[in-house]
């Protein structure tokens, strides 16, 4: 596996991380401290905004898991990877995105910048 897919992850581990200690934890090996996360709805850095912004996004849409569609492609600390927000249930994905990240040195996630390519209508 490449240093970007191990990044991706990881990235899936946390955002897939239901109970508050394993998210924790989650966010930590895949973020590095200073960690941002950016899209259209949202822009919280540090760990403890980037794991209380995937509890919430549980408590939105609970029984669903985010899933990596297609491949990671990534080079120069840069990748890039699309997903969906897919129903455990039923196999829906109401919300699909594409994001782009950096790498810090240690591999960790310094930078995601999320764009949602789906969203359900309000």
């Amino acid at each position: 596996m490449s240093t970007y897919e191990t990044a991706v992850a990881r990235y899936f581990a946390a955002w897939n991380a239901a109970e508050a200690v394993a998210l924790k934890q989650a966010v930590a090996d895949a973020w590095s401290e200073d960690g941002v996360y950016t899209d259209p709805l949202a822009d919280v850095s540090g760990h403890e905004g980037i794991a209380g912004l995937i509890a919430g996004v549980h408590e939105q849409f609970p029984g669903h898991e985010f899933r990596l569609t297609g491949d990671v492609d990534g080079h120069h600390g840069i990748a890039r990877f699309s997903w969906e927000l897919v129903s455990v249930a039923d196999g829906s994905a109401p919300v699909a995105g594409s994001d782009v990240v950096t790498l810090a040195e240690d591999g960790r996630l310094r930078t995601v910048l999320g764009f949602l390519d789906r969203v359900p209508a309000v």
